[in-house]
């Protein structure tokens, strides 16, 4: 309750009350939860609302002026005094803890003895010990000064001046981030939420290793640093460029010249190599992206497109504390292309980091033979050759990266013919896929870490920067989901549909979900790939505008939808996330959340159902990992062929001058329930086929109507 002033113009009975001091009663006005509601929520962005701002709370509430502003002073006056309680009862406890630790200590020394004779020891000057307890204090408050201004340089202020933490809930995406440059960061993580509960199914996850077993591995490390830090010399013996792109890729004859090698890793004489070399620079520091490197979920988190599942099967060496120079590591990892048509890469490997000098550390990579390799169930078996990179720090918390790939490949199964180009041209894994991922990555870091209004709200429902961070950390994880989906584990294999009449091949996949933020039943998800005679911005740029939805969404009835939140990750106004909502349609509380990005190696458009409630949930900054999502979408790939007429025309001109892809490569991906039950059958009947396969054909050949490239 609240005093609230009765407001008049001096009535007779008021003058009355205040001549009769005992006629006098105290009027009390108890808002209502709409009205404390909205009190709260502006009170959380702006404590001290001034007069123009108070003014516009009690036209939009109903109260006076004088009612908002002793509302204010009421709820600072109780937020000191918890803050103050807090802090009364931590040093109270700690105060009591020190106590006992005293006491402790006096009665541990009554009862000491002398190692040597028995006896009671010889006791010390209490001067001497006073001095040295002295001394030890003296000590500790410089230490502590020390590490406050370690910290207040990186915080930009003083620790006593913090404000007190207030019971918001911050998204884990919080790196503290100062000029979208992480500043040192060795406390607040990364956390994309990887898809809950997927089990990583790698062939090997404990290893029993001897002192052997670690030397062999630190020799094997090191000798592939060595080797990794003179392909990142600018030496043009080592690189050149591509007749076909311009890209940088290795000169074998240069480098088994000064890398020799008795034969390949790989025992077939079919083995290929890839290896390519490309630079960039990126919004993070260096130490960060280190510690991130470092740690297979945040590597996981990083390149969500490229790496499907990773895991640290055993560290060797932890490195130095603050650098992690001299970090060791046995990892596993699985490489993917968005497509169900690639299968995976699955390799183990050492990853060993080393700094170089001030601002500037090297990663590499190098493949570790296990016997558990035989395990592997992809078609695909790569030898990683000693790759990884450079990072070098920049001013205002930037990085410049300098990234190489280089494998041995073996193809037990011809690549699939749409993927043919693209993978051979160095699209699907070589370096310039790794710095664009990594790029866009940090630049979606880095906006969920500016406070100011960058969101184009088109509803006015995103009201803080809890609300757009914890609504970005729903949307990554629907992007993760729907990346760990098109790639299975192990366990899960698509399935090639039969009977289909389409030119394309189906694939489909009947599984349960049952983990948190996942939707509880069965779920049938298909995919289909397909080529598309069109620049890939184009194709992008068609399934992004919410205004194109209609014709080629075949679930929503081809119902026109209104974008009503619109939130900004990147550059590029193709990355961002949007709020969509159906008109005509029979589910008014359904709404759409959609993610896209593109970089320079591809593009995603994803999208869930998620209804209105879990949207509020959202935008208000609380939890999202609950939200069960159904991630559907579109992959967009160069398909790697590059222009025979545009290179005759700019012959004798720079290579890069020339690079022109002739078309798209596009997956489709849809997942529906088919059922809330709890089945303990996994296989799919003739009418989900049936469904499946109606529902891709009809969906691909819209897709290319309204493109207007139908064949």
């Amino acid at each position: 309750m609240e005093f609230g002033s009765g407001a008049g113009g001096g009535s007779g009975d008021d003058n009355h009350d205040v001549l009769d001091p005992h006629r006098r009663k105290k009027r009390y006005h108890r808002h209502t939860a709409n009205q404390i509601q909205k009190l709260e929520g502006i009170f959380k962005e702006f404590p001290h609302p001034d007069e123009k701002m108070r003014m516009q709370l009690s036209r939009e509430l109903g109260l006076s002026p004088r009612q908002i502003k002793f509302w204010f002073q009421n709820r600072r006056t109780q937020m000191k005094a918890q803050h103050e309680r807090a802090d009364n009862c931590a040093l109270r406890a700690e105060n009591d803890k020190i106590r006992c630790e005293n006491i402790a200590i006096r009665e541990a020394l009554k009862n000491v003895i002398c190692p040597s004779c028995g006896g009671p020891p010889i006791g010390e000057d209490p001067y001497f010990d006073e001095q040295k307890l002295h001394m030890e204090n003296l000590h500790l408050k410089e230490e502590l000064d020390r590490v406050s201004s370690v910290a207040a340089k990186y915080i930009g202020r003083p620790i006593s001046q913090l404000p007190p933490i207030q019971p918001i809930h911050i998204s884990s995406l919080d790196l503290s981030m100062g000029s979208f440059g992480i500043q040192g960061m060795t406390g607040p993580s990364l956390d994309l939420d990887l898809l809950p509960g997927s089990s990583l199914n790698i062939p090997y996850q404990t290893l029993s290793m001897t002192d052997m077993d670690k030397s062999l591995m630190t020799d094997i490390a090191r000798n592939a640093m060595e080797e990794l830090i003179r392909l990142l010399q600018s030496n043009e013996t080592f690189w050149m460029k591509s007749m076909a792109d311009g890209k940088e890729v290795l000169n074998l004859e240069s480098y088994e010249r000064i890398f020799p090698r008795v034969n390949s890793h790989l025992k077939n004489p079919n083995v290929r190599v890839e290896a390519s070399r490309d630079s960039g620079v990126v919004i993070m520091n260096g130490l960060a992206l280190v510690n991130l490197f470092l740690d297979s979920n945040k590597w996981v988190e990083l390149f969500p497109t490229v790496v499907s599942r990773a895991a640290t099967i055993a560290v060797i060496s932890s490195g130095m504390i603050g650098s992690q120079s001299g970090s060791l590591q046995l990892m596993y990892q699985e490489l993917q292309v968005l497509s169900p048509l690639v299968p995976t890469r699955q390799c183990y490997f050492l990853r060993f980091c080393q700094q170089i000098e001030e601002g500037s550390w090297a990663i590499v990579d190098v493949s570790y033979d296990l016997p558990q390799d035989n395990l592997f169930t992809s078609p695909c078996r790569v030898h990683r050759m000693p790759s990884g990179c450079l990072i070098q720090d920049m001013p205002n918390g930037y990085s410049k990266i300098t990234w190489i790939e280089h494998m041995e490949v073996e193809d037990k199964v011809p690549i699939h013919r749409l993927y043919k180009e693209h993978i051979n041209s160095g699209l699907g894994f070589g370096a310039e896929r790794w710095i664009s991922t990594l790029q866009r990555s940090c630049e979606r870091i880095a906006c969920s870490m500016v406070t100011g209004t960058t969101t184009r709200d088109v509803g006015g429902v995103i009201t803080s920067p809890y609300g757009k961070r914890s609504m970005m950390k729903l949307a990554q994880r629907m992007v993760n989901n729907f990346c760990s989906i098109i790639n299975l584990p192990n366990s899960q294999q698509w399935t090639a549909l039969s009977g289909t009449a389409n030119e394309f091949e189906v694939r489909a996949n009947l599984h349960r979900f049952a983990n948190l933020g996942q939707p509880h039943g069965m779920v049938l998800s298909a995919a289909a790939t397909i080529w598309l005679p069109l620049p890939p911005q184009i194709v992008f740029n068609f399934f992004r505008d919410e205004r194109t939805r209609p014709q080629w969404d075949v679930l929503s009835d081809h119902n026109p939808v209104q974008e009503v939140a619109h939130i900004a990750n990147g550059s590029h106004s193709g990355n961002c996330i949007s709020v969509l909502r159906a008109f005509n349609t029979s589910q008014s509380n359904m709404l759409v959340l959609q993610e896209s990005c593109i970089d320079s190696s591809g593009s995603l458009v994803v999208y869930s159902p998620v209804d209105l409630p879990a949207i509020n949930i959202a935008m208000s900054g609380e939890d999202t990992s609950y939200i069960p999502l159904l991630p559907s979408g579109f992959t967009i790939s160069p398909d790697g062929r590059t222009s025979t007429l545009q290179q005759t025309v700019h012959e004798g001109a720079s290579s890069s001058s020339s690079t022109t892809t002739t078309g798209s490569l596009l997956t489709i991906v849809i997942q529906i329930m088919v059922s809330h039950m709890a089945s303990t059958t996994t296989k799919m009947s003739q009418e989900s086929v049936n469904t499946v396969n109606n529902l891709i054909g009809n969906t691909v050949q819209q897709i290319k109507v309204a493109l207007n490239s139908s064949t």
